[in-house]
């Protein structure tokens, strides 16, 4: 199974296929996420450091597009995880002040 890693925190195996936004849920990570894993929001992006992802799909291309630095992210509700990863979080719904949104479909 692959690992994931969100930098400088422990790391958690994930079954292969898991969209990474559900991973990091499940793993007690309160990553924001507001419009239920659709690619429509753009608040559950994470920073990739190392590790291998499908390329990005026209859908998450256009939800980043406008946003600052869009390169350097990609959506967690839109990554399954098939390699091993380390990442950044982007925004946490404890630091935002807001409940996550619905739970992404799997």
């Amino acid at each position: 199974m692959p690992i994931v890693t969100v930098e400088g925190e422990t790391p958690f195996e994930v079954e292969i296929g898991t969209k990474l936004v559900l991973a990091l849920e499940d793993n007690g990570y309160d990553i924001l996420h507001r419009c239920g894993g659709m690619a429509r929001c753009t608040t559950c992006r994470v920073e990739i450091v190392t590790g291998e992802v499908e390329p990005i799909s026209e859908a998450e291309e256009d939800a980043l597009e406008g946003v600052e630095n869009a390169d350097i992210y990609r959506l967690s509700c839109q990554v399954k995880v098939q390699h091993d990863l380390t990442l950044r979080i982007g925004k946490r719904a404890s630091t935002e002040g807001v409940a996550p949104g619905p739970r992404p479909r799997p």
